[in-house]
Formats: structure tokens, sequence, C-alpha cells
């Protein structure tokens, strides 16, 4: 299979050079983007033989393009649309973070090529057009998150589902106070119990944001109403997410916390091999599972997220837009953790809703928002 990775240095980029290691002669891999991470690129490259490349910047593109002659090389989000447009592709993982990731979807998509979404904007900001073009096109549009995977797996017939079961973990402030979160430092924050990320996810993941994202990405991945999106606890994660039937049949997917299945599966679907994870689950191991519901009073970045979804239009929009920001001055102790949430709320309950957007709006109104909450922490509005 001809496939293409944009964020091939983020966590599940690297995770995906990996799987694709584990699998020789399955893929060929057309094209590598990876941010200005040009070590690993270099490495990646040296690995995978690429036909083309992306960065960044363009400084890192004229050093590549020096030390790799016969490969073409791209930067910019320019590069990224043109890598995406390829139709030499016959499925690309978009794993970039953030809005970046929407125009290449687009662009994929446009040019009849599978996706293996693993970037929670893309739907975030604009799930209805997205999944409208997918489905014009022909295209499918494959989840990669671990929760998304599950129901993947775990979704038979649409029309005979009570409702999807999504887990958290609970982050590393499940048993803490409101008080100990309002406190608490980014060292602390960052520390998660069972997952290996980003920093930004890794934030998200604390105040349940994360969480709250991928409900709205199911409602579009899946097109299930948010009535029938349930939230539940559960720290172990082992089951990554479930599919509860009319008839009370409850369906879930379990492994030990891992990127590399739903990654593979998402690559090789709708056939399954051997991989990196084979014959690693054993049920006594796992010992216990337990569940719980959230706790809205200390987690108020999920009920905003379902607000959020079930408002539609561009509210979502702001709600990304705004937390990414927060988030970011966070990791720079600007402003302290429960301010993501005052931030973000703040910004939803004051915007105006535009219910039907285009792209081009979708992107005037991020950017609005995200200068507008760079002013708000500047002034220190919120500190």
């Amino acid at each position: 299979m001809k496939i293409s990775i944009l964020g091939s240095t983020g966590s599940i980029g690297r995770q995906a050079v990996e799987v694709i290691q584990k699998m020789p002669g399955f893929f060929e891999v057309v094209s590598l983007c990876g941010g200005d991470n040009v070590e690993l690129l270099r490495q990646q490259i040296k690995l995978l033989n690429p036909k083309n490349v992306c960065v960044k910047s363009e400084s890192n593109a004229q050093l590549l393009e020096k030390e790799f002659p016969k490969i073409n090389v791209f930067h910019g989000d320019e590069g990224l649309v043109e890598i995406a447009s390829d139709k030499t592709n016959e499925r690309i993982l978009v794993s970039v973070s953030g809005k970046t990731g929407l125009k290449p979807t687009l662009a994929a998509i446009e040019k009849g090529v599978d996706i293996a979404l693993a970037n929670k904007e893309t739907l975030v900001m604009a799930g209805d057009i997205v999944m409208k073009r997918a489905k014009e096109k022909g295209v499918k549009i494959l989840p990669v998150d671990s929760e998304h995977g599950a129901i993947h797996q775990c979704l038979s017939n649409r029309k005979e589902v009570e409702k999807l079961i999504i887990t958290a973990s609970g982050g590393p402030f499940r048993e803490k106070t409101i008080d100990d979160i309002k406190h608490a430092t980014v060292e602390e924050t960052l520390h998660h119990p069972r997952w290996n990320m980003g920093k930004k996810i890794t934030i998200d993941s604390a105040t349940l944001m994360n969480k709250g994202l991928e409900v709205i990405e199911a409602h579009h991945l899946f097109d299930m109403p948010y009535d029938k999106i349930q939230v539940v606890v559960h720290p172990q994660s082992i089951v990554h997410s479930a599919v509860e039937y009319v008839d009370g049949s409850v369906i879930a997917q379990l492994g030990f916390p891992t990127m590399h299945i739903p990654i593979q599966y998402a690559l090789t679907y709708p056939n399954r091999f051997e991989g990196i994870e084979t014959r690693n689950f054993d049920f006594i191991k796992a010992a216990r599972l337990d569940f719980d519901a959230p706790d809205f009073e200390k987690f108020p970045c999920l009920k905003l997220a379902f607000e959020a979804g079930k408002a539609g239009g561009t509210v979502p929009v702001v709600m990304n837009a705004a937390n990414e920001e927060a988030v970011f001055a966070f990791l720079n102790e600007k402003i302290s953790l429960w301010n993501i949430y005052e931030i973000t709320n703040f910004m939803v309950n004051s915007h105006e809703n535009i219910e039907n957007p285009s792209i081009e709006q979708i992107f005037e109104t991020d950017e609005k928002v995200r200068n507008s909450v760079r002013n708000l922490i500047k002034d220190e509005k919120f500190v």
C-alpha cells in the first residue's frame, strides 16, 4: 500500500513508522512530513526512502534539498497540501497537530485518497464539511485515536446502536480535588498515569477537554447524536471504547495502552495482520476493570465540549481555538490550569454563532479567537 505520513516525527507518526517497519513489503512510503525536527526526519528518510518530504520552514527545506538531491522537498502549509494532493497515495495518515491538519485532509479527499485521521481539530472545526465531502468522493475516514478506533471495530449497524461509550482514564487529577487542580503545576499536569503523549494532548487529557473533543469527533465520524454518546471514566485504559446495541448487547474493544494497534488497523483496514502487539494481551494481567461517571464540576471542559458540539456551527471552532491557545499559555506558565476552562468558556459564551460556516469563515473565526485569547492573557485578565 502506498502511504504518506503527515506528522511523521510526532508521537503518532513515530509509532506509525514502527508499524511500517514491522510489516516489510506491505507499505511503500510516498511522502514524509516532519515539522522542523530535521534530525529525526533525516533518520526516517534513510529508513523509508520516500520520494517527497515536507518541513515547516524554508531554511530546513533548503538543508534537506542539499542533503537529499533526489527527493522532492516541500515546506509550510502549502507543502502539506501539495503532498496530500498526490494521487499516488492510497492512504494518508494525518497526524499533524492543530488546525494544520484541516487543509491537507480536504485536499486529499478532493483527490479521492483515503484518510487515516489522527488530527482531532479537522473534525472539531469542520466535521460537517469534511464528512460530507468524503461521502461525495467515496473517501474513507478511518479513525486512529484508540477510542474511535475501538468504536470503529465494534460498530456493525448504526441503525441498531443504542449508544457509543467512550472511555477516559481520568488523567492525573482523577482522585484530586478542584483546589488541587486550580494549583496544579505544569510538571504535575504532564504526568499522565497511562499514556505517553505530546504536551498539548496531555494537558487536554488532564482537563478532560481531550475527551470532549473526542465526543465531537465521534458525532461526526459515526453520525451519532450527542445524546447517544456517553463518556465513562476507566482508569486502567484497557477498554478503549464500546458500543451498546438496542437489544442490550455491548461490544467493547480491549487492549493494554498502546497506539500501535489502532494505527496499524487504520493503515491496513479492512485487513488485519500480525503486528507489534500481537499476543500481548492477557486477561489475567489485566486483573480488574473499574468504571465511574465523570465529574463535570471538577472537569467542566468536558461539559463545555458537549454543549459546544450540540450548538454546532462555529462554536466548536471557538472552543478549540481558545482551549489550544490557553493550553500553550499554561505550558509557558502564564496562566493556571483552571484558567484554561475560564478562558475557553468566556470565549464560547461571548461568540455569535455562524450556523453553517464556510471553510473561509472557519479559519477566520479560528484566527480571531486566537488573537482575542492572546490579548486576554497579555492583559492578565485571567491570571
